[in-house]
């Protein structure tokens, strides 16, 4: 098996070593901004050597894993002595294999692995990346060779151009980091009405398991429920007015958030031209007028 090495001991890279390891990949090699965290991700490898700079990881390993902060990616490629028939991979999900210019200028492969994933922590991201997916960008005969990583980490996989890894990464965004603050907007409103944050979250993880249940077994647009999904004009209405008293603020997105669910309702059958039409001027007419 190809020797791998990892210059940046956070997150991802030390869930993608440790996970790699187990299933028999030798991490031979990692160094990192701090020696205590490249030491801690040794320890947690079997076989592995700590070095103070990317150059001796790059020495010693065959596939090599840039897997620090997105900014220091091309300051990584820059300043590190690569070879002909070496591999070097970064796990950026918005930038393309482009910041690795100067290790494929020196005759490396360069590719780019990113896990679609959220990593809160180094225990969860050891445990969230069985069936996640990894987006892959870069040729033959590496994509072969990382399409075999993401299987052994019992992962599926996609290929990306260069050009799409921006507006994958905003998706990503949208789905995960978004999600976040839609809660937080929800336990806000809840509070209003005397309920705690974390009291609302608990009531709420329920609701948003559901949904998601929903959205695996049932599919978009047939999943969705609610006002909009239904036409129920009034309900709406009525949401504004009291949004208008309690969380101005939150007015602006839920307008955007409904009309953008107007095509969804449209697409499950349920609605028909003239509620449409209803709920897109209700929605985009300002209720304070």
């Amino acid at each position: 098996m190809l020797k791998l090495g990892f210059i940046g001991a956070g997150t991802v890279g030390t869930a993608l070593a440790v996970r790699l390891s187990g299933k028999g990949y030798p991490v031979v090699a990692v160094s990192s901004r701090t020696r205590s965290s490249a030491e801690r991700l040794a320890g947690m490898v079997r076989g592995s050597r700590v070095f103070d700079t990317s150059q001796g990881v790059a020495d010693n390993a065959e596939l090599v894993f840039i897997t620090t902060p997105d900014a220091a990616i091309p300051l990584v490629a820059a300043q590190t002595r690569w070879h002909k028939g070496q591999s070097v991979v970064h796990c950026s999900g918005a930038d393309s294999t482009a910041v690795l210019q100067p290790a494929k200028d020196a005759g490396a492969s360069t590719a780019g692995f990113h896990p679609l994933q959220t990593f809160a922590s180094i225990k969860q991201a050891i445990e969230n990346i069985p069936g996640s997916t990894f987006a892959i960008e870069t040729v033959e005969p590496l994509l072969t060779n990382l399409k075999d990583l993401a299987s052994a980490l019992k992962c599926n996989w996609i290929v990306l151009r260069a050009e799409d890894k921006v507006v994958y990464h905003a998706a990503a965004v949208i789905a995960c980091n978004y999600l976040i603050t839609l809660i937080k907007l929800s336990t806000d409103l809840w509070q209003t009405f005397g309920v705690p944050k974390e009291q609302a979250v608990q009531a709420l993880l329920p609701l948003l398991r559901g949904t998601l249940h929903n959205i695996e077994t049932v599919g978009i647009p047939q999943c969705l429920t609610g006002p909009v999904a239904r036409g129920d004009a009034g309900t709406v209405t009525k949401h504004l007015k009291a949004l208008q008293q309690v969380a101005p603020a939150v007015i602006s997105t839920y307008r955007e958030l409904g009309l953008q669910t107007i095509p969804i309702a449209v697409a499950k059958g349920k609605i028909g031209p003239e509620q449409s039409q209803e709920l897109t001027g209700i929605l985009s007419t300002d209720s304070r007028n």
